[in-house]
């Protein structure tokens, strides 16, 4: 199986397509509105997630964006963040996946950084 993997976002609220694969959560807190076995959400892995600080910190200000892909970056270093990220790149080298968030800026989000940092040829 050669190529890049198949990883996309979408919010969280989006109902599943056809052809999604593995749906994985990719936020730190639950997203309100949703039971713990909607179908929407799959897996969770909230240790991929930005930190609370930074994501306060960064607010979806898009001036902020690039310092805040630095400094996400930086965190994903950690041993738990490495770990999940490590599993989330067995997902996608399984199947296709699709990183949920319940933000509504979703390229502008870390989810679309673990996208493309999932994407980049190993």
């Amino acid at each position: 199986m050669g190529g890049r993997p198949s990883v996309e976002v979408a919010r969280v609220y989006d109902p599943p397509g056809d052809h999604d694969g593995t749906r994985v959560l990719v936020d730190r807190l639950w997203p309100r509105g949703i039971r713990k076995d909607d179908p929407r959400v799959g897996r969770w892995l909230r240790a991929v997630a930005p930190s609370t600080e930074l994501r306060r910190w960064y607010a979806h200000r898009q001036e902020r964006f690039d310092e805040f892909v630095a400094r996400y970056t930086a965190e994903l270093e950690t041993e738990e963040a490495a770990q999940a990220l490590d599993e989330l790149r067995g997902l996608a080298a399984e199947g296709p996946v699709v990183l949920t968030t319940a933000t509504r800026d979703v390229d502008g989000s870390h989810a679309a950084v673990l996208r493309d940092l999932l994407t980049r040829a190993a």
